[in-house]
């Protein structure tokens, strides 16, 4: 396969940065390279440029240091907080993986950053304060601080110990009325009514008329 050289013009990951120069195949050169613009041939007029082409990555590079600097410096002030999904037991489901932090980072903070360069050796796996590694640069790292939290957090010390102390009032409650009702005597049977005496024939009156004869003396 035929190779040729070139000098790149821009970043090519894996390949190399600006004012490299860099042996890649032929066609890979003529075909995508120079027509896009990336790189140029290496020949004694190109080679010119080399110097304007090393000031200007040189200045690509020292604003890029700056600014991860002024980065690393804001991020080491935030706390980043996630909320999980918990079991009764307070274990999470899952784990927060690097593409979750990096989420979060945008959606909170309005940070844009690639999910690789959050360092974790393993996803977090348990709820609290975790502290992160970014590798933002070559020379700059940072350290954020994570907060996992349930959505379903349990009941701290103190709840649960107030829960506990009105369960017992509760309890020593109902046993206290069962004992009050234990010890009443039982309500005496109600007399029977008595029977209501028949009330008195009403009088009748004599019919109204001419008035009986008076009987005359002898």
């Amino acid at each position: 396969m035929a190779k040729t050289e070139v000098i790149l013009l821009k970043n090519i990951v894996g390949l190399g940065a600006e004012s490299d120069q860099v042996t890649v195949a032929a066609g890979y050169a003529r075909n995508y390279l120079i027509p896009q613009g990336f790189a140029i041939p290496l020949s004694a007029a190109n080679k010119k440029r080399l110097e304007a082409l090393r000031k200007r990555r040189a200045e690509r590079e020292a604003q890029e240091l700056n600014a991860m600097t002024e980065l690393a410096a804001s991020i080491g002030k935030l706390v980043c907080k996630i909320t999980v999904k918990t079991g009764e037991d307070g274990k999470m489901f899952g784990a927060v993986t690097s593409g979750t932090i990096a989420d979060e980072l945008k959606n909170q903070f309005a940070i844009a950053l690639d999910r690789k360069k959050i360092h974790l050796e393993n996803p977090l796996r348990s709820l609290g304060e975790h502290e992160v590694e970014l590798r933002l640069h070559p020379d700059v790292t940072a350290r954020l601080k994570v907060l996992i939290e349930s959505s379903t957090p349990l009941p701290t010390p103190e709840e649960l110990a107030a829960a506990q102390a009105a369960e017992g009032r509760a309890r020593r409650g109902a046993r206290g009325g069962e004992t009050a009702k234990a010890g009443k005597p039982a309500a005496k049977p109600e007399a029977a009514a008595k029977p209501e005496k028949p009330a008195a024939p009403a009088k009748t009156e004599a019919p109204k008329g001419k008035p009986a004869p008076e009987k005359k003396a002898k």
